[in-house]
């Protein structure tokens, strides 16, 4: 059966402009073009699209999954293995990075003191305290749980009221930025990732890049993070997860 590029960008979740992209640099060519030149694909390519979409999910910059994906040696019982040990590893990594919580500790009021109406003119009906045991049972003992007490204890309403419109300024353009159709492994979204890093920096705590995948990784793998990004804009979790892997890749 043959697809559209249209079709497969909406099954693949990926922009039209990816899949250009990776025509472009030969990882992904479709198997056929219709008479007017259009892309057609076929179930060997979604397949081929599949295990791309695997190795950028953990980290792997598109040259380097080529490589993978063109190995003579390589058949795909091989590749499920090597996905398994892949993923196998990264559990056990993200077990350990418990400071890889940014929008649960945000959810601590960590010494804020407002008046009722300060609290609600800075957090509207959103609830600062409603994970508060949660996120102090989890990650109390971490550096960055200090950090983030340490510095939000010291800021006044107009210091909250700097930091949502920061952020919320950041996911007004992130969001516009995906629907221009820019690839997430681009240069823009990238520099908004890196944006995105520094505003945890400022903010929050310190965050560098090995921290920051993992709460990329956060974002996609707990519903409540998907959540708060994707009321931004739909499919943004996913997005920003390869925006900072690929941003990370770059800059490290």
């Amino acid at each position: 059966m043959a697809y559209t590029v249209g079709q497969v960008a909406r099954a693949a979740r990926v922009t039209v402009r990816t899949l250009h992209h990776y025509d472009e640099i030969g990882l992904l060519r479709p198997s056929g073009r219709t008479p007017a030149g259009y892309r057609r694909y076929d179930d060997a390519d979604l397949d081929r699209l599949q295990l791309v979409r695997y190795y950028r999910e953990l980290g792997f910059p598109l040259d380097e999954i080529a490589q993978i994906l063109d190995d003579p040696d390589a058949d795909p019982p091989a590749h499920l293995r090597r996905q398994h040990e892949l993923l196998s590893g990264r559990i056990g990594k993200l077990q350990e990075m418990v400071t890889a919580i940014e929008h649960a500790m945000e959810a601590r009021k960590l010494g804020i003191q407002l008046t009722p109406e300060e609290r609600f003119e800075v957090f509207g009906d959103y609830d600062p305290d409603e994970h508060a045991e949660e996120v102090e049972r989890r990650w109390g003992e971490t550096e960055a749980y200090r950090q983030s007490q340490e510095r939000t204890g010291r800021y006044s309403k107009e210091d909250w009221l700097r930091n949502k419109a920061q952020n919320e300024d950041w996911g007004r353009r992130f969001a516009a930025l995906m629907d221009s159709g820019a690839p997430a492994e681009g240069p823009e979204a990238m520099a908004l990732a890196e944006e995105h890093r520094q505003l945890i920096n400022h903010w929050w705590y310190d965050c560098p890049y090995e921290m920051h995948t993992g709460l990329a990784d956060m974002y996609v793998a707990d519903p409540r993070f998907t959540a708060y990004y994707d009321t931004i804009r739909p499919g943004m979790a996913a997005y920003l997860n390869v925006a900072i892997h690929a941003n990370a890749i770059t800059r490290a």
